[in-house]
């Protein structure tokens, strides 16, 4: 089974998200190739900025209204294990993140969904800055990676192009939000656009075993 998910570590309901799945997926003993496909919130993001500000402009709201959603995501997430303090997140570009997971893809994919795990970790529960080559060197090297090889990788452009790519794909197709999920079964695809609970992800699962769904889309 190969599952491309489309998540940007700004994204809340992408790290609840792949945390369910990946939850039913062990559960269930399922052998899963992961891809993680880029999609940037804030790719204009130039320094550090306020979560609960960005979150009522990016959705229209009042900042009363933010905050209370923001409360409300963050009590999800705790009760599911993830300690998410959103509130007092640090917003920063995710482009260098990005960056290092598609490094890690090709040079380190055995270590590729540890460090995704832990970059959302460093973002949402101890409110570091993803933006900092130096947060990210030490996520890395966390992880056993070198600590002058990921140095001297984030300190080029390489892969930002492809970064970039992943969101034009998305976007020429439909995909405008996070999180987004690509399950592919030998030859049956189930797309799944945002974040279900855990039971739903489940029954998809054993659907799409069985053959009970053949080239489809969830809705919401």
């Amino acid at each position: 089974m190969k599952i491309i998910y489309l998540s940007d570590f700004n994204c809340p309901y992408s790290y609840i998200g792949l945390n369910r799945i990946m939850e039913v997926c062990n559960e269930l003993s399922l052998d899963v190739n992961w891809e993680m496909k880029s999609f940037e919130l804030e790719p204009k993001l130039t320094e550090v900025a306020d979560a609960c500000e960005r979150y009522a402009i990016r959705n229209n709201t009042t900042p009363d209204n933010a905050k209370s959603e923001i409360e409300e995501i963050e009590k999800i997430a705790k009760s599911e294990g993830l300690n998410m303090n959103y509130m007092d997140l640090k917003l920063a570009n995710s482009k260098d993140a990005h960056r290092l997971v598609k490094y890690c893809e090709r040079r380190h994919p055995q270590t590729t969904q540890e460090i995704i795990l832990k970059i959302f970790e460093s973002n949402f529960i101890d409110n570091e800055n993803i933006s900092d080559k130096n947060i990210l060197v030490k996520i890395a090297t966390s992880c056993g990676l070198d600590e002058k090889e990921i140095i001297q990788f984030l300190e080029s452009e390489t892969l930002s192009i492809e970064v970039d790519l992943d969101m034009d794909e998305a976007l020429s197709n439909g995909i405008n939000t996070t999180p987004y999920y690509i399950i592919t079964y030998k030859d049956e695809r189930l797309m799944v656009p945002g974040v279900f609970d855990k039971e739903s992800f489940r029954i998809a699962f054993e659907d799409i075993i069985s053959g009970n769904i053949k080239n489809n889309l969830l809705p919401l």
